[in-house]
């Protein structure tokens, strides 16, 4: 414990001291001013010179502690801590170069730390299928997280994105505005195993979207599914080698007002061409684990999801505070995937207090539900290896559904500044029914520089 201590503390000096250093041009009124969007200011107003000659310098830092209150298969109470420093630049290059309704993005980004869901709340064995901590993950190390160009045709009517960028950058997308990984970013990418993969992991893509009008456009895309990006090392890896195959989704999205109030509904459908084992079925059709033979092998697998975002209400006539409700479904190949299916909800009111206006307050509930064949592999696995008592060290743990719920209140300290303590519950930790439920304490920091 008194090593995590002194790596939170290391991590958060590291912090300031950085901040310092991109502060050293800055002009001492504007560097941490709560009304700036920068915690260094404007830089004696050279930062907004910047950004009107096409370049925006993208800084930030996300923190995330997890402590385990009560329950989990280890119960003896101890903290986590994980985070991420994000650094990067955006580019109007209409504005550098003169290429009319052309962007480009450069970001790196590296993680650190540990996570409380991985030996305190889940069974070793069998992990847990969401996370307490969402912004764990992908190795400790430096990812060059996107580098592409994008450009509008035919009036902005068309738009194309091509380079090195992950799916859930346009697809199934969905803010972070909970600590729980179950209510953070596209789903498809938590549940969609190893052939997805979320921020901060980039493949070679292109993007193609047409806006059919001001308010429903289509897009499709295609992404490199190569494995081998996810290694330790491979953080800056933009050859081929390694390629399993191509990654394919297709998505209609409609934006509408209702009652003048915006919202936002996805529905989408993947495929990926890459071989992909059964989980259950040898190359017999009969039960592998029994048999000893290999898994079965699939020449695709596929999914869909649907999201839903709408404001509800105002708060006092103010549109930029009222109550938001959100729902996410991802369905995926009963043959091929670990999770056959998952469903969350979410209610985030903005500005509940008159005092606070920027704050908000959230609570969410996810079920994560385990493919069936997965559970009954398990347990021909069991029932051959002659082992039924769970604590035996080679028992293969039975998973069935997993949910996780989270209330939190985010402190809009800044406007580039945000602190929000949660609170977690976690019911049957990687959907392991011995596994007691369990009570994580967070808190997320999301800083801007």
């Amino acid at each position: 414990m008194k090593k995590k201590h002194v790596n939170a503390r290391l991590i958060c000096q590291v912090s300031a001291a950085a901040a310092l250093v991109l502060a050293g041009n800055a002009m001492a009124a504007d560097a941490f001013s709560s009304d700036s969007k920068w915690m260094t200011g404007d830089w004696g107003g050279e930062r907004t010179k910047l950004i009107e000659q096409g370049i925006d310098i993208k800084a930030d830092y996300v923190g995330e502690m997890g402590a385990n209150l009560h329950g989990g298969y280890d119960d003896d109470k101890t903290g986590r801590y994980s985070d991420q420093f994000g650094l990067g630049v955006a580019l109007d290059l209409q504005k550098l170069w003169g290429w009319d309704n052309t962007q480009a993005k450069i970001q790196l980004t590296n993680r650190n730390g540990y996570n409380i869901s991985n030996d305190r709340v889940g069974d070793p064995r069998a992990g847990t299928l969401s996370s307490s901590q969402e912004v764990w993950g992908r190795g400790h190390m430096v990812r060059l997280t996107q580098l592409w160009i994008q450009h509008q045709f035919f009036d902005n009517k068309l738009d194309v994105k091509a380079g090195y960028f992950g799916e859930g950058e346009d697809f199934n997308t969905f803010p972070c505005e909970f600590q729980n990984l179950a209510f953070c970013g596209s789903q498809v990418g938590n549940w969609a195993t190893n052939i997805w993969y979320n921020w901060p992991v980039s493949q070679a893509a292109i993007r193609v979207k047409y806006n059919i009008n001001d308010e429903l456009y289509a897009q499709i895309g295609a992404y490199n599914q190569n494995p081998s990006q996810l290694e330790h090392g491979n953080g800056f890896k933009l050859s081929g080698s390694g390629t399993k195959g191509t990654v394919l989704p297709v998505e209609l999205v409609w934006s509408p007002k209702v009652n003048s109030l915006p919202g936002e509904y996805r529905v989408g459908y993947y495929k990926s061409t890459a071989d992909a084992d059964d989980v259950r079925e040898d190359v017999n059709g009969f039960d592998a684990a029994t048999t000893g033979d290999d898994y079965k092998s699939h020449n695709s697998k596929h999914g869909y999801w649907f999201v839903a975002q709408q404001q509800l209400t105002t708060h006092n006539g103010d549109a930029t505070r009222g109550l938001n409700i959100a729902a996410n479904a991802t369905f995926h190949d009963k043959d091929t995937n670990f999770i056959d299916n998952y469903q969350s909800v979410m209610f985030v009111y903005k500005g509940p207090f008159d005092a606070r206006p920027k704050d908000d307050i959230g609570i969410g509930a996810a079920r994560i539900h385990v493919n069936k064949d997965v559970k009954r592999n398990a347990e021909l696995l069991n029932a051959s290896n002659g082992v039924s008592d769970y604590e035996n060290a080679a028992f293969s743990p039975i998973r069935e559904t997993e949910y996780n719920y989270e209330l939190n209140y985010g402190f809009h300290v800044t406007n580039w500044l945000t602190v929000r303590p949660n609170l977690q519950y976690i019911t049957h930790p990687g959907g392991v029914d011995e596994v007691d439920n369990a009570l994580v304490a967070g808190l997320k920091i999301q800083s801007t520089f």
